[in-house]
């Protein structure tokens, strides 16, 4: 179990996220996330005073929460994935919504997490096209008729995923943190 456990989290004891920290950012920033998810079903448009607030609650409450060398390299995680972000936005590869939700998430993530934050987007990222595309296709779906999701046949509003997936992390990391 421990190698399994090594494969998923990096390391056999848990996520390097500390417990505390994981907590103080799940508290603050679920209800950003749920914003972002239910702001791009809405109108498939991650707003950027939403992407401002998750980026400005790290470099608060990081400031508190974290020593400041390792503060640094998490906001220098947030300009890796802005830059890298830009560039597949430019290809056509994601939204730049998308781009910039996931630089303002990288600072929450520690890099010995990476493998673990993976495989949890990947699978709420399934979970979360499976259940759109069905909910689509119900009566279901008339409980929020106007929602520009439901008219974009070929996107997918993917702060449905991006959202969740903080928000389980950072939960995560609360219970099982370093």
């Amino acid at each position: 179990m421990p190698d399994l456990m090594y494969f998923l989290w990096g390391s056999a004891s848990g996520l390097a996220q500390d417990a505390f920290t994981g907590l103080v950012f799940f508290v603050l920033t679920l209800p950003l996330c749920i914003w972002v998810a239910m702001s791009d079903l809405r109108h498939m448009l991650i707003r950027n005073n939403a992407v401002l607030a998750l980026a400005g609650v790290f470099v608060v409450a990081g400031l508190f929460l974290m020593p400041l060398p390792q503060y640094g390299w998490q906001l220098a995680q947030l300009g890796i994935v802005l830059c890298v972000g830009i560039l597949m936005n430019a290809l056509g590869l994601l939204g730049a919504g998308d781009a910039k939700f996931a630089a303002a998430a990288a600072p929450y993530v520690m890099l010995g997490d990476l493998r673990f934050i993976i495989l949890l987007f990947a699978l709420i990222l399934l979970g979360s096209v499976a259940t759109h595309r069905l909910v689509r296709m119900t009566p279901l779906r008339n409980l929020a008729p106007d929602w520009a999701s439901w008219e974009r046949k070929k996107d997918f509003p993917m702060g449905l995923a991006l959202g969740p997936t903080l928000s389980a992390y950072l939960a995560l990391a609360a219970l099982y943190g370093g």
